[in-house]
């Protein structure tokens, strides 16, 4: 691979200094009447003699434009933006004494004929909008979206999955990095789910999704999401306001508030949200041992009933002040807390060939959270020159405090009480976040650019697990079961960009390097001896990615990725201390573990907004593997470090309007994937085939009815040392526009069939086996409100996005 990323970065340096171009070339910039870039505005290259249109293309996210191979002639140019009044230019002579033109800039107008409402009618977005980098999905478009949360919405998203527990994967991959507005959101598994769920979906404004990041983002994650809160940065006072309730076995509500005001220089805005929610998760399990000669010994089975109730709220505020035309200063802060109460019960029994012994246990739970965080950024342009230059300070934190109490009853056949166990854990935690970082752009000639940039983060993590044996109304820590565990991070990260475009052909080389620092301390107590551990490593990203158009308005476009991630595991995935779920299961962390690494190479065709196709070889080395070790009949689940894996895949998307009433959405991933290594003295080579098919149906009905009917498939899948079955859901949905299009009435229904059922079985456990089904709480149906208010100026703010803290609260 370095060979490769060689040859092509010395064609790049040999390209860029070749001089060419036999034809005319038009560039420009477009600008709003505050000085400030307009992207996204459509130019239109028109003969001044008929007016036929000779090219089109957008302004980047810059507000520049290019036409390239321009014949000689006379010409105008159009430009077109929302909330703009359209600009027409003086008449263009080219007569190839000078081939590149550069006009001076175009200043637009705003329209202020236009309100609110006419602009929602007009500018309905798409579902999906396909870019060669990432692909954007539009939340609102999906009617369900106002009676879900942000975890739900996630998984009807094309391409993303969401597993039993919460854990979270694009196009095949798991150890994704989340960031909620480009910051991440430090945390993973359960963890990151029970945040996710407690923001209403009604407050997304859009989701990328990012195979191939540039090295200019964090290393780490395997793949990124980026999940945008609505922030209006239109003129005047706005606002939204959506509620959800919905009704499966138990109910659900999800609630939110958006405001937002921009005058002249300052942009203020502000998200409140409100959810509550109660669940369910019905788990049964049958565990088969084995002696040394494979002959049955002994069966246990175990049916684990879970509920929770959680109360969730959630608020963002923020302001953007344009100092001046080229300087922009932001400030953020967002807190959030939630209230959590579960009740876990089990029955096991134990079978050697009749039966043994019966069990049953609960653990009540009482889990409270609160989060809290702010932001201070700077953006400065200087000049029109093109050069930028933006910092970001952060700084997070996460309180976390766990209660349980837990019972445990032994019992014979015939109900005689053998053994009683009744315990408390005493759970609280907190994370202290703090990072900084700093980006510079600086154009070259002849569209050329370099990007470079600095980042630091420092992650002071502290967890207590104290277990308490009780007898009657007396309590004693046990010193044996108790815990304590500090864990320091020290990240430092640099990258350099250098990108490059011709008439057909764009090119982007990176290079980003990370060096992590980190300690851990079990401190130890009068029984457990005190231990710790450092780690110090330093790790090269390389990126590349190339681009080539088949035609001058893009509309064929092929492009080649590759690029080097790392996936650091999560926070509490290092402590080594034994947790207990039930009689028979255990989870452990483990202090020796390692990141694990992917090379990923890419190729992808995009028609236009309508078809997308990429082939890609993902090989994965020291991969963080979820291993089961059975000891006397107890399942002891702990992470480990195994030699590495790699997936095949294929990806397409498909975007059709088979009528203009009708819009059809598809998503087909198929994909091979294997494990290769060694755990427990057991040699592990499991190899499956897997599918994944997205479809959404949207439905135009008259001017003010719409609805939509989707689903997702899932062929078989592997998991850790766990295969998954086949499972398949449908969703549908029917909306109303009422209040002059500026509110909504919306009906859904998510897993109509309640087919969404886990079933599982175990691979490669030394003398066991296991079947496990899990149900949850996913057949649903949902009533929903929203409501838009206010009238719009068209004004634009800063694009400035912050992403400093892009990777430590992905973990934990």
């Amino acid at each position: 691979m370095k060979a490769g990323i060689l040859f092509l970065f010395s064609l790049f340096l040999f390209q860029a200094g070749f001089a060419q171009s036999k034809s005319n070339s038009i560039s420009s910039i477009v600008k709003n009447d505050r000085n400030e870039m307009v992207s996204g505005a459509t130019i239109r290259l028109l003969q001044l003699k008929d007016s036929v249109l000779i090219s089109l293309v957008k302004t980047d996210e810059t507000g520049k434009y290019h036409f390239v191979h321009i014949s000689n002639g006379t010409y105008y140019i159009t430009v077109k933006a929302l909330g703009q009044r359209l600009f027409q230019s003086n008449p263009i002579e080219l007569d190839g004494k000078n081939s590149l033109v550069e006009l001076p800039a175009m200043i637009l107008s705003a329209d202020q004929r236009n309100n609110l409402a006419e602009v929602v009618i007009q500018s309905r977005k798409p579902l999906i909008q396909m870019e060669m980098d990432k692909t954007v999905v539009n939340v609102d478009a999906m009617i369900s979206s106002t009676t879900s949360n942000t975890l739900e919405v996630l998984a009807k998203t094309p391409g993303v999955t969401v597993g039993a527990n919460g854990e979270i994967g694009l196009s095949g991959r798991t150890g994704v990095l989340v960031l909620i507005d480009g910051r991440s959101t430090y945390m993973s598994g359960q963890d990151l789910a029970a945040y996710l769920k407690s923001i209403p979906g009604s407050q997304l404004d859009k989701i990328e999704l990012i195979d191939n990041p540039s090295a200019k983002y964090d290393a780490a994650g395997n793949a990124i999401i980026n999940i945008k809160l609505k922030k209006n940065r239109q003129g005047g006072f706005t606002g939204s306001l959506a509620t959800g309730y919905s009704q499966g076995k138990y109910d659900r509500s999800n609630n939110s508030l958006s405001l937002n005001y921009n005058y002249k220089k300052i942009n203020v805005f502000g998200n409140l949200g409100y959810s509550y929610e109660k669940t369910y998760a019905d788990d049964d399990m049958t565990r088969n041992f084995f002696n040394a000669e494979g002959a049955p010994a002994s069966t246990v089975t175990l049916q684990n009933r879970q509920q929770n109730k959680n109360n969730a709220a959630n608020t963002n505020v923020g302001m953007d002040y344009a100092a001046t035309a080229h300087t922009t200063f932001g400030m953020q802060f967002n807190y959030s807390e939630s209230r959590n109460k579960g009740n876990f019960g089990y029955n096991s029994a134990n079978y050697s060939g009749a039966l043994d012994s019966t069990g049953n246990g609960t653990t009540k739970t009482t889990n409270n959270r609160t989060n809290y965080g702010g932001n201070i950024n700077m953006l400065h342009q200087f000049g029109d020159s093109g050069k930028e230059l933006s910092a970001d300070l952060n700084y997070l934190n996460y309180n976390n405090t766990n209660e349980q109490s837990l019972q445990n009853l032994m019992n014979l056949p015939d109900g005689t009480l053998t053994g009683k166990n009744d315990f408390l854990y005493h759970l609280p935690s907190t994370i202290h976040v703090y990072t900084f970082k700093a980006d510079y752009v600086h154009p070259l000639k002849n569209k050329a650019k370099l990007e470079a940039g600095v980042k630091s983060s420092w992650v002071n993590n502290d967890n207590l697990s104290d277990y308490y044996r009780v007898d009657g109304a007396d309590q004693g820590i046990d010193n044996g079961q108790s815990n304590h565990f500090k864990y320091s991070e020290n990240i430092n990260a640099a990258y350099l960009n250098a990108q490059k475009s011709w008439n057909y052909f764009s090119l982007q080389l990176g290079l980003r390097a990370e060096n992590t620092v980190s300690h851990g301390d079990q401190l130890g107590n009068a029984t457990v001896a005190e231990t710790s551990f450092k780690k110090n490593y330093t790790g090269f990203f390389p990126s590349l990615m190339a681009s080539y158009k088949l035609d001058t308005l893009g509309k064929n476009t092929f492009s080649f990725a590759i690029t080097r991630r790392l996936y650091r595991p999560g926070y509490l995935l290092l402590n080594d201390f034994l947790v207990y779920r039930d009689q028979y299961s255990y989870t452990s962390g483990n202090s020796l573990l390692g990141p694990e690494y992917q090379n990923r190479y890419e190729i992808k065709y995009q028609y236009k907004q309508l078809l997308r196709i990429g082939f890609s070889y993902n090989k994965f080395s020291n991969l963080i593997f979820q291993t089961t070790q059975v000891v006397d009949n107890i399942f002891i689940t702990q992470p480990e470090n195994v030699s590495g894996g790699h997936i095949w895949m294929l990806n397409t998307g498909m975007s059709l309007a088979p009528e203009k009433w009708w819009k059809l959405n598809t998503d087909l991933m198929l994909a091979r994937l294997a494990i290769k290594g060694s755990i427990y003295g057991v040699n592990l080579n499991p190899q499956t085939s897997l599918a994944r098919l997205n479809l959404l149906n949207q439905f135009t009905i008259g001017q003010s009815w719409s609805a939509e009917l989707g689903g997702h498939f899932d062929s078989k899948d592997l998991n850790g040392q766990t295969f998954t079955g086949s499972m398949y859901i449908v969703n549908a949905g029917i909306q109303k526009k009422v209040f002059k299009n500026m509110g909504s009435i919306r009906l859904a229904a998510d897993d109509i069939f309640h087919s969404w059922v886990y079933h599982n079985r175990s691979v490669d456990l030394p003398q066991a086996n296991y079947l496990q089904t899990t149900r949850s709480d996913s057949q649903r149906f949902s009533l929903g409100f929203t409501y838009r208010f206010g009238k719009d100026t068209f004004a634009s703010k800063s694009k400035h996005e912050n992403d400093a803290q892009s990777e430590e609260r992905s973990r934990m």
